[in-house]
Protein backbone atom coordinates (compact mmCIF):
# COMPACT_ATOMS: atom_id res chain seq x y z
CA UNK A 1 0.00 0.00 0.00
CA UNK A 2 2.79 2.31 0.87
CA UNK A 3 4.38 1.82 -2.11
CA UNK A 4 2.02 3.72 -3.72
CA UNK A 5 2.89 6.94 -2.04
CA UNK A 6 4.04 9.73 -3.80
CA UNK A 7 6.89 10.16 -1.70
CA UNK A 8 8.10 6.83 -2.24
CA UNK A 9 7.76 7.40 -5.53
CA UNK A 10 9.86 10.37 -5.54
CA UNK A 11 12.57 8.48 -3.40
CA UNK A 12 12.84 5.80 -6.12
CA UNK A 13 13.56 8.76 -8.46
CA UNK A 14 15.99 10.03 -6.22
CA UNK A 15 17.90 7.04 -5.73
CA UNK A 16 17.91 6.18 -9.76
CA UNK A 17 19.34 9.32 -10.47
CA UNK A 18 21.90 8.81 -8.26
CA UNK A 19 22.55 5.30 -9.17
CA UNK A 20 22.64 6.70 -12.65
CA UNK A 21 25.15 9.80 -12.01
CA UNK A 22 27.32 6.60 -10.15
CA UNK A 23 27.31 4.49 -14.12
CA UNK A 24 28.02 7.67 -15.75
CA UNK A 25 31.62 8.49 -13.80
CA UNK A 26 32.62 4.52 -13.31
CA UNK A 27 31.86 4.61 -17.01
CA UNK A 28 34.00 7.34 -17.29
CA UNK A 29 36.76 7.18 -15.55
CA UNK A 30 36.54 4.65 -12.58
CA UNK A 31 35.69 7.28 -9.96
CA UNK A 32 32.65 9.02 -8.29
CA UNK A 33 30.04 12.11 -8.18
CA UNK A 34 33.21 14.66 -8.41
CA UNK A 35 31.12 18.02 -9.96
CA UNK A 36 29.37 19.92 -7.27
CA UNK A 37 26.28 20.94 -9.75
CA UNK A 38 24.61 17.74 -9.86
CA UNK A 39 25.57 16.88 -6.14
CA UNK A 40 23.84 20.18 -5.13
CA UNK A 41 20.77 19.34 -7.55
CA UNK A 42 20.62 16.02 -6.14
CA UNK A 43 20.45 17.42 -2.14
CA UNK A 44 18.26 20.41 -2.67
CA UNK A 45 15.65 17.35 -3.91
CA UNK A 46 16.37 15.23 -1.41
CA UNK A 47 15.41 18.25 0.88
CA UNK A 48 12.39 18.87 -0.83
CA UNK A 49 11.35 15.39 -0.71
CA UNK A 50 11.82 15.34 3.07
CA UNK A 51 9.81 18.00 3.10
CA UNK A 52 6.94 16.77 1.08
CA UNK A 53 7.31 13.41 3.11
CA UNK A 54 6.86 15.39 6.72
CA UNK A 55 3.76 17.19 5.52
CA UNK A 56 2.30 14.56 4.04
CA UNK A 57 -1.26 12.90 5.32
CA UNK A 58 0.22 9.24 4.50
CA UNK A 59 -0.56 7.36 8.10
CA UNK A 60 2.65 5.60 8.17
CA UNK A 61 4.47 8.65 7.23
CA UNK A 62 3.00 10.64 10.32
CA UNK A 63 3.98 8.23 12.73
CA UNK A 64 7.09 8.14 11.52
CA UNK A 65 7.71 12.01 11.48
CA UNK A 66 6.05 12.07 15.09
CA UNK A 67 9.45 9.64 16.50
CA UNK A 68 12.09 10.94 13.67
CA UNK A 69 12.06 14.70 12.86
CA UNK A 70 12.38 15.52 9.32
CA UNK A 71 15.82 17.48 10.67
CA UNK A 72 17.61 14.75 11.52
CA UNK A 73 17.03 13.16 7.89
CA UNK A 74 18.15 15.99 6.53
CA UNK A 75 21.35 15.71 7.86
CA UNK A 76 21.72 11.55 8.17
CA UNK A 77 20.59 10.75 4.56
CA UNK A 78 22.81 12.98 2.49
CA UNK A 79 25.71 10.97 4.77
CA UNK A 80 25.09 8.81 2.76
CA UNK A 81 26.15 9.45 -0.69
CA UNK A 82 29.68 10.41 1.12
CA UNK A 83 29.37 6.71 2.91
CA UNK A 84 29.09 4.80 -0.13
CA UNK A 85 31.63 6.75 -1.94
CA UNK A 86 28.98 7.79 -4.29
CA UNK A 87 30.20 11.73 -4.13
CA UNK A 88 33.95 12.98 -3.94
CA UNK A 89 35.45 14.26 -0.62
CA UNK A 90 36.16 17.24 -2.45
CA UNK A 91 32.68 18.35 -3.40
CA UNK A 92 31.80 17.46 -0.08
CA UNK A 93 34.25 20.11 1.50
CA UNK A 94 33.51 22.49 -1.63
CA UNK A 95 29.96 22.48 -1.29
CA UNK A 96 30.10 23.24 3.06
CA UNK A 97 32.74 25.50 2.78
CA UNK A 98 30.17 27.84 0.40
CA UNK A 99 27.25 26.84 2.78
CA UNK A 100 29.02 27.69 5.40
CA UNK A 101 30.96 31.02 4.80
CA UNK A 102 28.20 32.41 2.30
CA UNK A 103 24.42 30.64 3.51
CA UNK A 104 24.88 30.35 7.10
CA UNK A 105 25.51 34.04 7.79
CA UNK A 106 22.65 35.15 5.59
CA UNK A 107 20.92 32.69 7.03
CA UNK A 108 21.83 34.13 10.89
CA UNK A 109 20.64 37.78 9.80
CA UNK A 110 17.16 36.64 8.40
CA UNK A 111 16.97 34.59 11.70
CA UNK A 112 17.63 37.21 13.89
CA UNK A 113 16.15 39.98 12.15
CA UNK A 114 13.05 39.32 14.31
CA UNK A 115 14.68 38.66 17.36
CA UNK A 116 13.82 39.82 20.64
CA UNK A 117 16.81 40.40 22.23
CA UNK A 118 15.71 41.60 25.71
CA UNK A 119 13.71 38.33 26.03
CA UNK A 120 16.75 35.71 25.31
CA UNK A 121 18.52 37.75 27.97
CA UNK A 122 15.44 36.64 30.29
CA UNK A 123 15.97 33.50 29.37
CA UNK A 124 17.93 33.20 32.54
CA UNK A 125 21.55 31.76 33.63
CA UNK A 126 20.95 28.10 32.67
CA UNK A 127 22.22 28.83 29.26
CA UNK A 128 25.57 29.36 30.43
CA UNK A 129 25.78 27.10 32.77
CA UNK A 130 24.78 23.80 30.56
CA UNK A 131 27.45 25.52 28.33
CA UNK A 132 30.51 25.08 30.77
CA UNK A 133 29.20 22.51 31.91
CA UNK A 134 29.19 20.98 28.48
CA UNK A 135 33.22 23.00 28.16
CA UNK A 136 33.48 20.68 31.24
CA UNK A 137 32.44 17.59 30.25
CA UNK A 138 34.88 17.84 27.27
CA UNK A 139 37.60 18.81 29.51
CA UNK A 140 37.73 15.91 31.46
CA UNK A 141 36.66 13.48 29.28
CA UNK A 142 39.67 13.11 27.40
CA UNK A 143 41.89 11.83 30.71
CA UNK A 144 38.80 9.83 31.12
CA UNK A 145 38.28 8.20 27.88
CA UNK A 146 42.00 8.01 27.20
CA UNK A 147 42.95 6.08 30.66
CA UNK A 148 39.98 4.04 30.10
CA UNK A 149 41.01 3.27 26.22
CA UNK A 150 45.08 2.51 27.52
CA UNK A 151 44.34 0.33 30.19
CA UNK A 152 42.17 -1.90 27.90
CA UNK A 153 44.45 -1.38 24.86
CA UNK A 154 42.19 -0.16 22.57
CA UNK A 155 44.21 2.18 19.95
CA UNK A 156 46.91 0.61 18.85
CA UNK A 157 49.23 3.88 18.45
CA UNK A 158 51.83 5.54 20.52
CA UNK A 159 50.68 6.82 23.60
CA UNK A 160 52.78 9.56 22.86
CA UNK A 161 51.12 10.42 19.37
CA UNK A 162 47.66 9.63 20.62
CA UNK A 163 47.22 12.22 23.56
CA UNK A 164 48.99 14.90 21.32
CA UNK A 165 46.77 14.00 18.40
CA UNK A 166 43.92 13.67 20.97
CA UNK A 167 44.16 17.12 21.87
CA UNK A 168 42.98 18.05 18.22
CA UNK A 169 39.70 16.71 19.21
CA UNK A 170 39.39 18.42 22.62
CA UNK A 171 40.46 21.92 20.37
CA UNK A 172 37.64 21.49 18.04
CA UNK A 173 35.16 20.06 20.62
CA UNK A 174 35.28 22.99 22.70
CA UNK A 175 35.95 25.64 19.91
CA UNK A 176 36.34 24.78 16.30
CA UNK A 177 38.63 24.84 13.71
CA UNK A 178 41.05 27.48 14.57
CA UNK A 179 41.33 26.14 18.13
CA UNK A 180 41.94 22.68 16.72
CA UNK A 181 44.90 23.94 14.26
CA UNK A 182 46.21 26.05 16.99
CA UNK A 183 46.26 22.74 19.70
CA UNK A 184 47.85 21.01 16.60
CA UNK A 185 50.84 23.59 16.27
CA UNK A 186 50.97 24.21 20.06
CA UNK A 187 51.72 20.06 20.55
CA UNK A 188 53.58 19.60 17.07
CA UNK A 189 51.13 16.82 16.12
CA UNK A 190 51.84 14.30 13.45
CA UNK A 191 49.74 15.08 9.80
CA UNK A 192 48.48 11.15 9.92
CA UNK A 193 47.77 11.14 13.07
CA UNK A 194 45.48 14.47 12.51
CA UNK A 195 44.11 13.08 10.01
CA UNK A 196 42.91 10.21 11.83
CA UNK A 197 41.73 12.48 15.06
CA UNK A 198 39.74 14.62 12.50
CA UNK A 199 38.01 12.03 11.21
CA UNK A 200 36.74 10.60 14.76
CA UNK A 201 35.81 14.14 15.43
CA UNK A 202 33.29 14.50 12.73
CA UNK A 203 32.22 10.79 12.78
CA UNK A 204 31.52 11.26 16.82
CA UNK A 205 30.42 14.82 16.98
CA UNK A 206 27.84 14.33 14.32
CA UNK A 207 26.42 10.94 15.62
CA UNK A 208 25.92 13.34 18.78
CA UNK A 209 24.52 15.55 16.70
CA UNK A 210 21.93 13.18 15.40
CA UNK A 211 20.82 12.44 18.95
CA UNK A 212 20.58 15.82 19.60
CA UNK A 213 18.18 16.58 16.68
CA UNK A 214 15.98 13.14 17.51
CA UNK A 215 16.12 14.83 21.20
CA UNK A 216 14.63 17.86 19.64
CA UNK A 217 11.85 16.33 18.22
CA UNK A 218 10.74 15.12 21.61
CA UNK A 219 12.07 17.78 23.81
CA UNK A 220 8.56 17.73 26.05
CA UNK A 221 8.92 14.68 27.34
CA UNK A 222 12.86 14.94 27.96
CA UNK A 223 12.10 18.15 29.78
CA UNK A 224 8.99 16.23 31.89
CA UNK A 225 11.78 13.79 33.07
CA UNK A 226 14.35 16.60 34.01
CA UNK A 227 11.13 17.76 35.95
CA UNK A 228 12.47 21.70 33.75
CA UNK A 229 10.57 24.52 33.39
CA UNK A 230 10.77 25.27 29.58
CA UNK A 231 8.09 28.60 30.19
CA UNK A 232 10.65 30.98 29.55
CA UNK A 233 11.67 29.46 26.54
CA UNK A 234 7.97 28.62 25.43
CA UNK A 235 7.50 32.56 26.06
CA UNK A 236 9.57 33.55 24.06
CA UNK A 237 8.69 31.11 20.86
CA UNK A 238 4.80 32.21 21.25
CA UNK A 239 5.75 35.84 21.19
CA UNK A 240 8.27 35.59 18.01
CA UNK A 241 4.83 34.03 16.77
CA UNK A 242 2.71 35.81 17.39
CA UNK A 243 4.94 38.89 15.98
CA UNK A 244 5.18 36.84 12.87
CA UNK A 245 1.72 36.40 12.51
CA UNK A 246 0.73 40.00 13.12
CA UNK A 247 2.74 41.08 10.50
CA UNK A 248 2.74 38.24 7.83
CA UNK A 249 1.48 38.95 4.20
CA UNK A 250 1.96 37.23 1.19
CA UNK A 251 5.23 38.35 -0.23
CA UNK A 252 5.87 39.90 -3.11
CA UNK A 253 9.30 39.69 -5.91
CA UNK A 254 10.66 43.17 -3.97
CA UNK A 255 10.00 41.36 -0.58
CA UNK A 256 12.17 38.60 -1.55
CA UNK A 257 14.73 40.87 -3.34
CA UNK A 258 15.15 43.28 -0.46
CA UNK A 259 15.37 40.03 2.07
CA UNK A 260 17.85 38.88 -0.06
CA UNK A 261 19.52 41.91 -0.10
CA UNK A 262 19.75 42.01 3.69
CA UNK A 263 20.74 38.40 4.07
CA UNK A 264 23.69 38.10 1.65
CA UNK A 265 24.48 42.24 1.48
CA UNK A 266 25.32 41.52 5.42
CA UNK A 267 27.36 38.65 4.51
CA UNK A 268 28.94 40.83 1.92
CA UNK A 269 29.97 43.67 4.42
CA UNK A 270 30.58 40.63 7.14
CA UNK A 271 33.54 39.35 4.58
CA UNK A 272 34.87 42.57 3.73
CA UNK A 273 35.41 43.71 7.11
CA UNK A 274 36.68 40.20 8.35
CA UNK A 275 39.05 40.29 6.04
CA UNK A 276 40.66 43.32 7.15
CA UNK A 277 40.34 42.33 10.78
CA UNK A 278 41.58 39.37 10.66
CA UNK A 279 45.29 40.20 9.16
CA UNK A 280 45.52 43.27 11.14
CA UNK A 281 45.19 41.57 14.35
CA UNK A 282 47.60 38.71 13.25
CA UNK A 283 50.04 40.95 12.30
CA UNK A 284 49.54 43.47 14.91
CA UNK A 285 48.39 41.35 18.14
CA UNK A 286 49.51 37.83 17.37
CA UNK A 287 48.77 37.14 20.83
CA UNK A 288 45.01 37.57 20.60
CA UNK A 289 45.39 33.74 18.37
CA UNK A 290 44.08 32.05 21.48
CA UNK A 291 41.34 33.74 21.65
CA UNK A 292 40.70 32.56 17.74
CA UNK A 293 40.36 36.54 16.96
CA UNK A 294 42.81 36.10 14.13
CA UNK A 295 40.33 33.64 12.11
CA UNK A 296 38.55 34.92 9.67
CA UNK A 297 35.51 32.86 9.96
CA UNK A 298 34.71 33.86 13.74
CA UNK A 299 34.90 37.46 12.74
CA UNK A 300 32.40 36.66 9.83
CA UNK A 301 30.33 34.61 12.34
CA UNK A 302 29.89 37.90 14.84
CA UNK A 303 29.52 40.71 12.11
CA UNK A 304 26.70 38.79 10.60
CA UNK A 305 25.26 38.33 13.43
CA UNK A 306 25.64 41.11 14.95
CA UNK A 307 24.26 43.12 11.85
CA UNK A 308 21.09 41.14 11.95
CA UNK A 309 20.84 42.04 15.58
CA UNK A 310 21.12 45.97 14.71
CA UNK A 311 18.54 45.21 11.86
CA UNK A 312 16.50 43.68 14.79
CA UNK A 313 15.79 47.21 16.56
CA UNK A 314 14.77 48.56 12.55
CA UNK A 315 12.17 48.92 10.21
CA UNK A 316 13.64 45.72 8.27
CA UNK A 317 12.40 43.81 11.14
CA UNK A 318 9.14 43.77 9.60
CA UNK A 319 10.37 41.64 6.83
CA UNK A 320 9.38 38.62 9.18
CA UNK A 321 6.27 39.08 7.97
CA UNK A 322 7.34 38.33 4.57
CA UNK A 323 9.02 35.70 5.37
CA UNK A 324 12.61 36.32 6.33
CA UNK A 325 13.02 33.38 8.72
CA UNK A 326 11.47 30.65 6.61
CA UNK A 327 14.37 31.91 3.56
CA UNK A 328 16.78 31.69 6.67
CA UNK A 329 15.66 28.35 7.63
CA UNK A 330 16.20 26.80 3.88
CA UNK A 331 19.63 28.42 3.57
CA UNK A 332 20.59 26.55 7.22
CA UNK A 333 18.90 22.95 6.03
CA UNK A 334 21.18 23.54 2.83
CA UNK A 335 24.06 23.60 5.06
CA UNK A 336 22.93 20.89 7.54
CA UNK A 337 22.59 18.77 4.64
CA UNK A 338 26.19 19.71 3.54
CA UNK A 339 27.33 18.64 7.23
CA UNK A 340 26.24 15.35 7.43
CA UNK A 341 27.71 14.58 3.54
CA UNK A 342 31.33 15.28 5.24
CA UNK A 343 30.32 12.39 7.46
CA UNK A 344 31.32 8.59 6.34
CA UNK A 345 29.87 6.47 8.50
CA UNK A 346 32.04 3.34 7.61
CA UNK A 347 35.22 5.09 8.45
CA UNK A 348 34.43 4.17 11.78
CA UNK A 349 35.62 -0.09 10.31
CA UNK A 350 39.44 1.55 9.87
CA UNK A 351 40.17 2.33 13.54
CA UNK A 352 37.36 1.00 15.49
CA UNK A 353 39.60 1.38 19.30
CA UNK A 354 39.96 4.90 18.32
CA UNK A 355 36.42 5.86 17.73
CA UNK A 356 35.88 3.73 20.88
CA UNK A 357 37.98 6.25 22.91
CA UNK A 358 35.92 8.94 21.03
CA UNK A 359 32.61 7.52 21.95
CA UNK A 360 33.89 7.18 25.42
CA UNK A 361 34.70 10.55 25.88
CA UNK A 362 31.48 12.15 24.32
CA UNK A 363 29.36 9.29 26.89
CA UNK A 364 31.24 11.99 29.95
CA UNK A 365 30.10 14.87 28.52
CA UNK A 366 26.81 13.44 27.80
CA UNK A 367 26.15 11.90 31.52
CA UNK A 368 27.86 15.08 32.93
CA UNK A 369 25.17 17.31 31.45
CA UNK A 370 22.46 15.15 31.62
CA UNK A 371 23.26 15.15 35.04
CA UNK A 372 23.46 18.66 35.89
CA UNK A 373 20.17 19.46 33.60
CA UNK A 374 18.60 17.37 36.30
CA UNK A 375 19.95 19.21 39.22
CA UNK A 376 19.21 22.40 37.99
CA UNK A 377 16.25 21.39 35.82
CA UNK A 378 17.21 22.94 32.91
CA UNK A 379 15.41 22.38 29.86
CA UNK A 380 16.39 20.30 26.84
CA UNK A 381 17.22 22.95 24.58
CA UNK A 382 19.90 24.46 27.42
CA UNK A 383 20.99 20.88 27.64
CA UNK A 384 21.25 20.72 23.67
CA UNK A 385 22.37 24.01 22.80
CA UNK A 386 25.11 24.07 24.83
CA UNK A 387 26.34 20.74 24.40
CA UNK A 388 26.50 21.61 20.16
CA UNK A 389 28.07 25.07 20.80
CA UNK A 390 30.88 23.46 22.24
CA UNK A 391 31.17 20.49 20.19
CA UNK A 392 29.83 22.15 16.63
CA UNK A 393 30.76 25.69 17.28
CA UNK A 394 28.95 28.58 14.87
CA UNK A 395 28.62 26.03 12.16
CA UNK A 396 25.85 23.88 13.83
CA UNK A 397 24.60 25.53 17.36
CA UNK A 398 22.01 27.48 15.61
CA UNK A 399 21.48 24.02 13.55
CA UNK A 400 20.19 22.36 16.64
CA UNK A 401 18.74 25.33 18.70
CA UNK A 402 15.91 25.86 15.25
CA UNK A 403 15.17 22.47 15.51
CA UNK A 404 13.18 23.34 18.67
CA UNK A 405 11.94 27.07 16.78
CA UNK A 406 14.10 28.92 14.07
CA UNK A 407 13.70 31.94 15.96
CA UNK A 408 15.84 30.63 18.71
CA UNK A 409 18.88 30.35 16.18
CA UNK A 410 20.89 33.28 17.96
CA UNK A 411 20.80 31.19 20.95
CA UNK A 412 23.23 28.98 20.12
CA UNK A 413 25.31 31.80 18.10
CA UNK A 414 26.02 33.36 20.95
CA UNK A 415 27.14 30.57 23.19
CA UNK A 416 28.96 29.64 20.69
CA UNK A 417 30.87 32.75 20.19
CA UNK A 418 31.51 31.76 24.15
CA UNK A 419 33.36 28.73 22.78
CA UNK A 420 35.87 30.43 20.76
CA UNK A 421 36.83 32.05 23.16
CA UNK A 422 37.84 29.28 26.09
CA UNK A 423 38.67 26.45 23.51
CA UNK A 424 42.24 27.40 23.40
CA UNK A 425 42.81 27.52 27.14
CA UNK A 426 40.63 24.38 27.86
CA UNK A 427 41.89 22.40 25.21
CA UNK A 428 45.22 23.17 26.08
CA UNK A 429 44.80 21.99 30.04
CA UNK A 430 42.85 19.30 28.45
CA UNK A 431 45.89 18.16 26.33
CA UNK A 432 48.04 18.88 29.47
CA UNK A 433 45.92 16.29 31.59
CA UNK A 434 46.58 13.81 29.05
CA UNK A 435 49.74 13.57 28.93
CA UNK A 436 50.15 12.96 32.55
CA UNK A 437 47.65 10.21 32.31
CA UNK A 438 49.28 8.50 29.44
Amino acid sequence: MYFSSPFLKFIILVEFIILFFQFQNNQNNGTILNSEAPVLGILIIILAGIFYAEKSSNKFLVKFFKYIPGLLLCYFVPSILNSLGIVSPDVSKNLYYVASRYLLPASLVLLTLSIDLKSIINLGPKAIIMFLTGTLGILIGGPISLLIASYFGLVPINPDDLWRGLTTVAGSWIGGGANQTAMKEMFNVDDQIFSSMITVDVIVANVWMGFLLFGAGINQRVDKWLKADSSSIEGLKKKLITYKKKNQRIPSLLDFMIILAIGFGITGLAHFFSDIISPYIQNNFPYLEKFSLTSPFFWLIVIATTGGLVLSFTKFRKYEGAGASTIGSVFLYVLVATIGMKMDALAILDNPGLFVLGFIWMLVHVILLLSVAKFIRAPFFFVAVGSQANVGGAASAPVVASAFHPSLAPVGVLLAVLGYALGTYAAWFCGILMQFVS
